[in-house]
């Protein structure tokens, strides 16, 4: 049996998963639905919405199997996530990978299997619409055309679960996104005596761009503000717009040192930005950090109001 690789995304895949709080989720007909559509259109006995999690795969809607969820390294799901088109397996029996797998051996008895990845908006694969028969079988072109018509249908149900967690505007977390997975994070911290600390920072003068400029221009100032948050933090960091002109990011196993830094290169970026574009305006921020204390910040209002605290003590000095 193989199996399945780790993703080359796989933080930001999981953090993605985990912000929708779908995990462990009652079942929902938009996604029931859709199993069953699946099921009858295929004539198989089983259909799943499976989200691949850290060490398992989570059944958010399942027909034709007694169990919510199955171990990831013994799933073919967690094979499906890592490429673009539909996974196929003919006849499961047939296959190095999969001959002696305990879902092949044993029930459900797997023979075919078809797994389309389901993508969420940032582009990570959290999942896959699944149907399964217990005979080897294929699919046309035709039959695959169709198989992806429903798992897009799929998409769009976790993108609207999605959009209740990330800003539209800067495909950043949004409050509510940044809050479960800044407890999730912290908890870890907390549990593995690991650092954290959270910087809050707030566009200068951006109701100045908004009124002089525009909402629009306003709105391309954000997204520019984001975009250099994203292209300086780490791909471990927890980066969301928390409101209006207020960002923030969790960085975990930092100093303070390497916490200074990062501002010093983020105030580097920005600067460069500004050269390079030579707007009307000029991008400038403010920012307050607040290194973690689990004996001082009891919840995650705690510490962002600490740090915004901070920030905003920044912003009156400079005036």
């Amino acid at each position: 049996m193989k199996t399945p690789a780790t993703p080359d995304d796989e933080f930001t895949r999981l953090r993605t998963l985990r912000a929708l709080r779908v995990l462990d989720s009652e079942p929902e007909e938009r996604f029931d639905r859709l199993t069953r559509l699946a099921k009858r259109m295929f004539g198989v006995p089983i259909a799943l919405v499976s989200l691949v999690d850290e060490n398992r795969q989570w059944f958010k809607s399942c027909l034709g199997l007694p169990v919510r969820q199955t171990p990831r390294d013994i799933s073919f799901c967690g094979h499906a996530i890592l490429g673009d088109e539909i996974f196929v397996i003919e006849n499961a029996l047939e296959d190095e990978r999969f001959a002696d797998n305990p879902l092949v051996t044993g029930e459900p008895h797997i023979r075919f299997y078809a797994g389309c990845p389901l993508a969420a908006p940032n582009g990570t694969k959290l999942g896959t619409l699944c149907i399964i028969d217990r005979e080897p079988r294929t699919l046309d072109a035709d039959d695959l055309a169709t198989f992806k018509d429903l798992a897009r249908m799929a998409e769009d149900e976790l993108a609207a679960i999605s959009l209740a967690t990330m800003d539209e505007l800067t495909c950043l977390s949004n409050r509510r996104g940044f809050e479960v997975l800044a407890k999730h994070t912290l908890d870890l911290c907390r549990r593995m005596q690991r650092s954290a600390s959270l910087l809050f920072f707030d566009l200068d003068r951006f109701k100045q761009i908004n009124d002089r400029f525009g909402h629009a221009e306003g709105d391309r100032a954000l997204q520019a503000f984001a975009d250099v948050l994203k292209r300086v933090c780490r791909e471990s960091d927890l980066i969301a717009r928390i409101s209006g002109d207020e960002f923030a990011v969790l960085a975990t196993a930092s100093s303070p040192v390497e916490i200074e830094r990062m501002l010093r290169r983020f105030q580097a970026a920005v600067d460069d930005f500004n050269a390079q574009n030579r707007l009307e305006y000029r991008l400038g921020f403010s920012a307050g950090s607040v290194d973690y204390d689990p004996e001082r910040h009891a919840s995650i209002g705690d510490i962002l109001n600490e740090a915004d605290t901070l920030m905003y003590a920044q912003k009156r000095a400079r005036a």
